[in-house]
């Protein structure tokens, strides 16, 4: 563990204090353009420091080990709760951003051009919601929605309660999107026509809202009701098992589903899938025993909560 911790503590020239990944790192395992700093790999490692404080032996090197991962943590926490956080105030801000700016005074630190922003994000912005979008580097943001980064950062606590509570509402409000007839969205949108081309390599198990490209998996259902749990939601949970279980039993537990609802089983989807079965049972098992939820989330460390400066959508 300290041999891991040497390595990803250590200073480098990417953007600090985020992990810097290759493309195909996660569970986004194809070409889907995820490399850089994306949201899963970023909640994952704050929720490993946040694990490793707790597993570290109190000895001389242990000790020096604990004030590295918190000095990272707080730097890290900022920087997501700000930088990749987004509602409909803070993408007002950036549909105004001016560009070219300098010194510690600039409002657009990532140079952002404001005409960067897609078509698409304008509409799934509610009133009320808010979620860490997919990625963020100099002069590019990825606004996709991406499930398994959204529910870590409310398990790992990397998201404030208000955070996750504005995730929760963004779910609701679009649950056709990122619901629809199977849970659960990995990513939204998809990515089509020339986009698809260019980034992907015309890759033919990722066309358009098929596998990782907006595809819908019954494994991630124990994430989301995990998050349920964890923000005191669980109807949200009840609703999307209900939806899985008329479902997934009759058509033998596949491995994803295709279509823009989730409504067929993926072209090359294998079935009886353990993974799929298992999320479907640790998700029924957290809504009948909440306290199993210990096993898997942490609690928010209030001593390392940093001072948000940015729009959270629970103030609308």
């Amino acid at each position: 563990m300290r041999l891991i911790l040497s390595l990803c503590l250590s200073e480098g020239f990417d953007t600090f204090p985020t992990l810097l990944c290759a493309d195909g790192c996660c569970m986004i395992d194809r070409r889907m353009g995820v490399y850089g700093y994306p949201i899963e790999i970023q909640a994952l490692f704050f929720m490993a420091l946040r694990c490793a404080l707790l597993l570290l032996k109190q000895d001389d090197e242990g000790k020096e080990f604990i004030e590295r991962i918190v000095k990272r943590l707080h730097a890290l926490s900022y920087h997501m709760r700000s930088y990749f956080w987004l509602d409909l105030k803070q993408l007002n801000d950036i549909y105004r951003y001016k560009t070219e700016e300098y010194s510690h005074t600039a409002v657009n630190k990532f140079n952002v051009m404001p005409d960067s922003l897609p078509e698409w994000v304008f509409d799934f912005m509610p009133l009320r919601g808010g979620y860490f979008i997919g990625n963020v580097s100099p002069a590019k943001m990825d606004f996709r929605w991406f499930c398994l980064g959204n529910c870590i950062a409310i398990l790992s606590s990397l998201a404030t309660p208000e955070q996750s509570t504005a995730i929760m509402d963004l779910i609701e409000s679009r649950w056709e999107e990122l619901v629809g007839e199977m849970p659960l969205k990995v990513c939204y949108p998809a990515m089509e026509t020339h986009e698809w081309r260019i980034i992907t390599g015309c890759d033919p198990k990722n066309t358009r809202w098929s596998y990782h490209n907006g595809g819908s998996w019954p494994v991630l259902l124990w994430l989301l009701a995990a998050a349920c749990v964890k923000t005191g939601r669980p109807q949200i949970a009840r609703r999307a098992i209900e939806i899985a279980e008329a479902r997934l039993l009759k058509d033998n537990w596949p491995e994803y589903y295709d279509g823009k609802a989730g409504r067929y089983i993926g072209k090359q989807s294998r079935k009886a899938q353990t993974w799929s079965v298992a999320g479907y049972l640790v998700a029924k098992m957290m809504l009948e025993d909440p306290s199993h939820l210990g096993m898997i989330a942490i609690e928010e460390d209030k001593q390392r909560k940093p001072l948000l400066r940015r729009s959270n959508s629970w103030t609308l």
